[in-house]
């Protein structure tokens, strides 16, 4: 069976965790604080904070941007839950900016139609670099500047890609990004998350979140330390701590980032030669973006297919192909419609939910297997 999307683990990544398994620490050691740099590094951004999963990442950045009761959220309907769950955690509302019906990104054209428009302005936003290609990142942060929101960037798709020459995840046009490692995405840590940032003082606070809201650091204290066992509770955190384990498999998969994206690149430059002529609308790209290209997503044109899309899932599967689908709009959700959202709120994201399917693309994903699906995905719909 060929999947959506596959980890790749060689030997240096396994001894990466074996030399962590006979040190003298699995967890809260060094090694996590050397992945949190290189990572920070690579994108061009101050501060890195490790966490459990790329939720879990996106919660603490909710915490750190004050986010609570009374307060609003908007994100993009093209998303999995999580981005919009982390703030309804704080306690706060809700709401959605339809997607670019190119990029299937929220749209920075419709987000500033809305919040010209909107009663109750939202304390911050997230927009996802939905596949691995970044948001219209200038003109969010120029109207985060102009109504006066915070900006986190979700890039669970998109760590390694690129935007106006500058890593995803330098924050030149955020206050965060988050990055996820499942194992799914572009490089692993089994599973993990991230959060990056430039502002020292969201990052003391991201570290407060991830443990308990405790704190050693004596500059930190309320009144004097009692002794070197001292800590203190400074705030209602949360046990997310990334493992050395987690740590010591990504920190030697960022040795093959690059080499990861690569070849993903080379793989949707030939879905685009080979799938021509189908009836089918392939994937755009931003000038301004370089995707990492962690899924691959093409749109059926209904006009032309007689089969619906579970006819082609099974006929595909039958094959030995398993094809995915992202995303089901959030807003569409049994949770959410209970609080208050319905079917053509937004009708860019209702749309691409009708036509959209998954391609497997992964780095370990040769050419006779892309071959195979696409020789598949023919037959099925001539």
């Amino acid at each position: 069976m060929i999947f959506y999307g596959k980890q790749h683990v060689n030997q240096q990544d396994i001894q990466a965790v074996i030399a962590v398994l006979q040190s003298d620490f699995l967890t809260q050691g060094p090694t996590i604080e050397k992945f949190e740099q290189r990572v920070a590094a690579y994108c061009g951004a101050k501060y890195a904070v490790a966490v459990t999963n790329a939720t879990a990442a996106l919660h603490i950045a909710c915490l750190a941007a004050g986010l609570k009761t009374g307060d609003v959220l908007w994100t993009s309907p093209n998303t999995f839950v999580a981005s919009a769950n982390c703030g309804r955690y704080c306690g706060a509302d809700v709401d959605f900016v339809d997607i670019d019906n190119d990029t299937y990104n929220l749209s920075a054209y419709k987000l500033a139609e809305k919040l010209a428009k909107a009663e109750v302005r939202p304390k911050a936003v997230i927009p996802v670099h939905f596949s691995g290609q970044s948001c219209e990142m200038e003109q969010i942060h120029a109207l985060a500047k102009q109504y006066g929101f915070l900006v986190i960037e979700d890039a669970s798709h998109a760590i390694g890609a690129g935007y106006q020459g500058a890593k995803v995840g330098s924050c030149r046009y955020s206050d965060m990004t988050v990055f996820s490692f499942h194992p799914v995405k572009i490089i692993t840590t089994g599973e993990g998350g991230m959060v990056v940032t430039n502002q020292e003082a969201l990052y003391k606070k991201l570290l407060l979140y991830r443990s308990h809201g405790i704190t050693r650091d004596e500059a930190l204290l309320q009144g004097a330390s009692d002794g070197p066992w001292y800590y203190q509770q400074l705030a209602l955190g949360f046990n997310y701590r990334m493992t050395d384990l987690q740590a010591a498999l990504g920190y030697s998969q960022m040795d093959r980032l690059d080499e990861f994206v690569v070849r993903r690149r080379y793989l949707a430059d030939r879905y685009n030669r080979l799938l021509q002529g189908l009836p089918l609308k392939l994937p755009y790209q931003d000038l301004a973006a370089n995707s990492a290209w962690h899924i691959y997503v093409v749109r059926l044109d209904l006009t032309k297919v007689r089969l619906s899309k579970q006819e082609i899932f099974a006929k595909m599967r039958e094959k030995e192909i398993a094809l995915n689908l992202h995303y089901i709009p959030v807003h569409t959700q049994p949770y959410y419609r209970q609080l208050g959202f319905n079917a053509g709120d937004f009708p860019n994201s209702e749309q691409y939910y009708k036509e959209v399917f998954t391609l497997p693309l992964y780095y370990g994903l040769t050419d006779e297997q892309q071959d195979q699906v696409v020789k598949a995905l023919k037959e099925v719909l001539k």
